[in-house]
């Protein structure tokens, strides 16, 4: 191990992680958004949009990020659609993991025992306002774990990107190796700096679970 090679390398893994962070924070925010708009939709049973749902769910989970990654990076140009590689890259992203965190949710909706529901509407409230105040927190406390296994699935998955030409961390490495064949000091860095990315978001999403548990005990 060459501590040399790794103090010099520390600035440009350090910007690499950066730009992997930034991405995967961008992507977790987004899928979220939009697994929660499709749990919401599955669960209001919306015709015709419920299908849609169910089709993107299907197609996301059934394709490979890398494949979507070259679709929407080489294939889209083809037909005068170009995009910058972070937005392919976050784009692919949220695409991939929205499903799967629209699976999480929907998964924590269908646990909720129905004596919840039957009590809320005995208490006046509507559909709309029994999924937003009593659902949607146990919803939520349930999937907890599920979502935030999703969010460090997500952020590895960042680790794909490089095939659309962005500098992160994996392209790091790869160019490291293959300019200066210093393979052991490229993978040591290149597993530091995703361990310091994703033991805080586990972490987190610990601390998440906990709160949200004990929120939806006491709603």
């Amino acid at each position: 191990m060459d501590f040399d090679v790794i103090g010099r390398s520390l600035p440009l893994y350090a910007e690499a992680a950066a730009l992997t962070a930034r991405i995967g924070i961008i992507g977790v925010l987004a899928s979220l958004v939009l697994g929660a708009l499709c749990a919401a939709v599955q669960y209001f049973r919306i015709p015709v949009v419920r299908q849609i749902v169910t089709g993107y769910v299907e197609l996301s989970r059934n394709t490979p990020l890398l494949v979507q990654l070259f679709f929407l990076f080489y294939g889209l140009p083809k037909v005068g659609v170009i995009m910058s590689g972070e937005t392919c890259a976050i784009i692919g992203l949220t695409f991939l993991d929205g499903s799967y965190m629209a699976e999480a949710l929907r998964s924590g909706l269908d646990e909720i025992p129905q004596i919840h529901r039957m009590s809320a509407a005995a208490l006046g409230l509507n559909r709309r306002q029994t999924f937003i105040h009593v659902l949607v927190p146990q919803g939520v406390a349930t999937a907890m774990p599920a979502l935030t296994a999703n969010t460090i699935f997500l952020i590895k998955e960042t680790s794909m990107v490089s095939v659309v030409a962005l500098p992160d961390l994996v392209y790091r490495a790869k160019e490291q190796i293959g300019n200066s064949y210093t393979t052991t000091e490229a993978l040591f860095l290149l597993v530091v700096f995703y361990l310091l990315i994703l033991i805080p978001v586990a972490l987190l999403g610990r601390y998440l679970e906990r709160r949200t548990r004990r929120h939806a005990a006491t709603a």
